[in-house]
């Protein structure tokens, strides 16, 4: 953080105890990021800390039952890595929809690429010759 926003952050009692609450949720983030399994990851965060109880959202609610599932070792491993951590509490917070991401067009191999060339060499005139072409040529 540069030293400018710091020096701003301690000036103010109630800035500086934001920024203390804000790089402690960061920190627990971090270690949870390391000791959930990596299904969990993407579906799950930290929410907030509560007397010693961390509080983690589910995307949906079978990702919940299965941190539910494994909460006495998450608590062991909060525990291990040095966080002052008694109970987990796991609320359900479904997102909005996610963005969706456009799948990367597979790349076809230069024998595929031949072959779609020689069969399309054979055909007549036609709507599948035409897209035989289109598709060696976008794989290209």
């Amino acid at each position: 953080m540069p030293h400018r926003l710091k020096a701003y952050l301690a000036s103010n009692l109630e800035l500086r105890q934001l920024s203390s609450k804000a790089e402690q949720l960061l920190a627990l983030q971090r270690h949870f990021d390391n000791i959930v399994p990596p299904s969990l990851k993407n579906s799950s965060y930290v929410l907030q800390l509560n007397r010693q109880a961390v509080v983690i959202a589910a995307t949906n609610g079978a990702v919940a039952a299965k941190l539910r599932q494994m909460t006495s070792e998450l608590i062991s491993l909060f525990q291990a890595r040095g966080c002052e951590v008694t109970g987990i509490q796991i609320k359900v917070q479904v997102a909005n929809s996610n963005p969706v991401i456009p799948p990367q067009p597979r790349k076809l191999g230069k024998a595929a690429r031949d072959a779609l060339n020689e069969l399309d060499q054979n055909l007549a005139d036609s709507p599948l010759k035409n897209a035989l072409r289109r598709l060696a040529k976008r794989s290209q």
